[in-house]
């Protein structure tokens, strides 16, 4: 299969979010995983924010998968400095395997 071939057959997952002010947001989700009885989700913005310093080339985000509730999915920031790293480093893990199979 060519180059352009594969590039043709690659689908972005984008998702819509709302904030708490109700601003509408779109991310492509690069990559999800499960961990310590939880599911997290890393999502690239499709957007720029200088003033949030989010740089939609070189920033993604780690949110958690969790339910309201009225048992709605939702996703979720994480609170837990710790948890974050240790996830923030798989999801690293995971892109540089990626970086060394092309």
């Amino acid at each position: 299969m060519s180059k352009n071939d594969m590039d043709n057959d690659y689908e972005a997952n984008i998702i819509s979010l709302l904030d708490e002010d109700g601003n509408e947001y779109e991310f492509e989700i690069i990559d999800e995983i499960d961990y310590k009885d939880g599911h997290y989700y890393a999502l690239m913005p499709l957007f720029d924010m200088p003033e949030e310093g989010i740089d939609s080339q070189s920033t993604y985000m780690i949110f958690e998968a969790v339910e309201d509730d009225d048992g709605e999915p939702q996703l979720a920031e994480i609170e837990d400095e710790d948890l974050l790293d240790e996830i923030a480093e798989i999801f690293e893990a995971n892109f540089d395997a990626e970086d060394e199979e092309e």
